[in-house]
């Protein structure tokens, strides 16, 4: 398959459907840029800051794709040299030195100059000659046993530097590390490199150096004495920048590299030599050593030579790190028989030319139309490739995939902080859609965190403190998205306001009950009755999403079992449908004023809406818990035998939410009645 123009073009827009159009890359990238932002200051206040790195946070979206989390303690300082020991307060910062004189190219011995502030290092460290290093392999033990305490991270087990695990269906790679702003001669080479070749840009440039790097908990070689006291130097904030500083053609390249690795180099290979990381490091060496015309009809040709340089490194035993070029990352991995069997497929591939792409499921699937059909083509228009819907559903996912986490008053007030100073700045248009969500969210946390808090006495005080936090969640409403008011709901019903609660309920199910709502599955036809408006017009008026019940929050009290349960199998947040949450809470509220027509009426609505849904307004993974909340209210109704019926399909299904318990609990007190 000889490179030719067209064939460029296809891929290059059937790896936009697959991989992202520049819209959604940088949507993703802008998400995540300012919830970094938002949530940096209350990480200030716990003592710990978490950073994404690796593939999602440069904007790929695989459905292989892990999570890859960096974690460290702001209090540690790392230096490169004594002199700067006088920067930092011994009494309150642990200074730890970075050694280097005898450590292989890229990595290096933290020697600990303080005492350190916390258990975590003054168990993590060991006595050389009587100089206090820290040990690799105590660090990751100790890392290991914490990460295996959390009860939203399963499965755990080490994995080089890192904790591996799931947090529900996504595998997190997680690693305690320690970051330093110094930069260590060894990096020079790479610093007067990008001066020299102008890549990257001196702003971009800048940035990185005052982020800084990290050092992670792993040496060169395990068979090497020196092996425990080695620590890697990471370079992910840097990488990370380099990516984003990618035309999307290039950033294509990158991820077409990464679909032929994963399908094709390392299909059904147990333990590949080669990573994704290897990929990464050509594409930079490729974008500042070597001239190529990094455009759409070019792909092919970008695409080959990159791939004729992961050849050359294979062939000489020398892959030099993009950072620290003294580093062979081929050293003790891709050598002896090994390499030879590497290189002789990658030859093989290469004798193939061009059609060895065809190899990949996902690739063939993109060029075969245009290999069928000689006259096949297309041309990239980004509104031909993805709808105005499909990219809004992508933002919305986006959005909703990072909850905010805070789980104390002190924490919420702290991000409010954070949000009132980011307000002040300009941002890009998705950037705004993300600080509006995390506003209206910390909002609603700061009213319920606040409310089961309160110690007000007396009835004014009450009513005072009570009226606040409505004016609150009505703001709240008009920040946020349709199903936002929902809350306002559930607070009216928790202080028994239940007349409040039933005209608001009315109020909402008009604006949730418009062609154009955007849930779970939209309609097409209907979305287009608000697409000339702005992406934050559309988001306030036709965006809904789930209630996110964080379980040590109290929203109402007929939950609070099932918030319990799910809190002890490591469940952080409850996820209700607002469609369902509106259906459960009219029969509550009817139920509590005495009108049984009309709670009779809204429990006929909430069965109907549970047996009949395909998923469009109550997700099918969500079903135990949907289940669950229907026998709830026809227990409190006194239908025993439908809860019974109920909690019994809640057993049946998938167990999303682990509140089987409960679930069991209440079958038994029903039994028990009906006795």
């Amino acid at each position: 398959m000889d490179h030719i123009p067209r064939l460029s073009e296809v891929l290059y827009v059937g790896l936009c459907r697959k991989i992202g159009t520049p819209t959604e890359v940088a949507l993703r990238r802008d998400m995540r840029d300012i919830e970094e932002m938002i949530e940096k200051p209350v990480q200030m206040l716990t003592g710990q800051i978490f950073m994404y790195s690796g593939s999602y946070r440069e904007g790929f979206r695989f459905a292989s794709s892990d999570w890859d989390i960096m974690r460290w303690d702001p209090s540690h300082k790392m230096i490169s040299t004594l002199s700067q020991t006088s920067i930092y307060d011994a009494s309150k910062h642990t200074i730890i030195l970075m050694e280097a004189s005898d450590t292989p190219p890229g990595f290096v011995r933290l020697q600990l100059l303080t005492q350190p502030n916390d258990d975590f290092i003054k168990s993590a460290f060991v006595s050389l000659e009587g100089i206090r290093y820290l040990s690799n392999l105590l660090w990751k033990e100790i890392s290991l046993k914490i990460s295996k305490k959390f009860k939203t991270f399963k499965n755990v087990n080490g994995h080089g530097p890192c904790s591996s695990g799931y947090i529900g269906d996504v595998e997190v790679d997680h690693a305690d590390c320690f970051i330093s702003k110094h930069w260590t001669k060894i990096t020079s080479n790479w610093i007067e490199r990008s001066y020299h070749y102008t890549w990257p840009s001196e702003c971009v440039l800048t940035e990185i150096l005052k982020n800084g790097f990290h050092c992670v908990a792993i040496g060169n070689n395990i068979l090497s004495p020196s092996y425990e006291l080695e620590w890697r130097l990471s370079f992910s904030v840097a990488e990370q920048k380099l990516v984003c500083t990618m035309n999307h053609t290039q950033f294509l390249c990158y991820g077409l590299l990464k679909i032929f690795l994963k399908d094709v180099m390392n299909h059904s290979i147990h333990e590949p030599l080669l990573c994704s990381y290897h990929i990464k490091t050509t594409m930079f060496w490729r974008m500042q050593l070597e001239t190529i015309q990094w455009y759409p009809n070019n792909l092919l040709n970008c695409f080959w030579k990159c791939f004729k340089y992961l050849i050359h490194c294979v062939y000489r035993g020398e892959f030099p790190n993009f950072f620290i070029p003294q580093n062979n990352m081929f050293s003790n991995k891709v050598i002896g028989s090994a390499r030879s069997c590497l290189l002789e497929q990658l030859n093989q591939y290469y004798r193939m030319g061009m059609s060895c792409l065809l190899l990949s499921p996902t690739l063939r699937s993109i060029l075969d139309p245009a290999l069928r059909t000689p006259s096949f083509s297309v041309h990239f228009v980004e509104g031909h490739v993805k709808s105005l819907l499909e990219i809004d559903y992508h933002a919305k996912i986006e959005i909703f995939s990072h909850s905010v986490t805070n789980s104390s008053y002190q924490e919420v007030a702290t991000q409010l902080i954070s949000i009132e100073r980011l307000l002040q700045s300009s941002f890009s248009p998705n950037q705004t859609l993300t600080l509006q969500y995390y506003t209206a969210q910390t909002l609603i946390d700061m009213v319920f965190i606040a409310a089961q808090s309160s110690s007000r006495s007396t009835h004014k005080e009450i009513f005072a403190l009570e009226r606040t936090f409505c004016n609150i969640l009505k703001l709240a409403g008009r920040i946020g998205y349709v199903s936002d008011l929902l809350y306002l709901a559930l607070y009216y019903y928790k202080i028994g306001r239940y007349h409040g609660t039933v005209r608001l309920i009315h109020f909402i199910r008009r604006k949730l009950s418009q062609p154009f709502i955007f849930y779970n599955r939209p309609d097409r036809q209907g979305y287009e009755a608000v697409c000339n408006l702005s992406t934050s017009g559309r988001r306030k008026k036709a965006w809904a999403n789930d209630l996110n019940l964080k379980v040590g929050v109290s929203y109402i009290r007929e939950l609070l079992l099932e918030q319990l349960e799910a809190d002890k199998n490591g469940k952080s947040t409850l996820f209700i449908s607002p469609f369902l949450t509106l259906e459960w809470l009219s029969v509550l509220s009817y139920y509590r004023l005495g009108n049984q027509s009309l709670y009779q009426q809204s429990l006929s609505y909430l069965k109907t809406l549970l047996l009949h849904d395909d998923g469009r307004y109550i997700p099918t993974h969500n079903r135990d818990l949907a289940w669950q909340m229907l026998g709830i209210c026809q227990q409190v109704v006194g239908d025993l035998q439908g809860a019974l019926y109920s909690y019994q399909e809640s057993l049946k299904q998938k167990p999303f939410y682990q509140i089987q318990k409960a679930t069991e609990a209440r079958i038994s007190h029903v039994e028990r009645q009906l006795q």
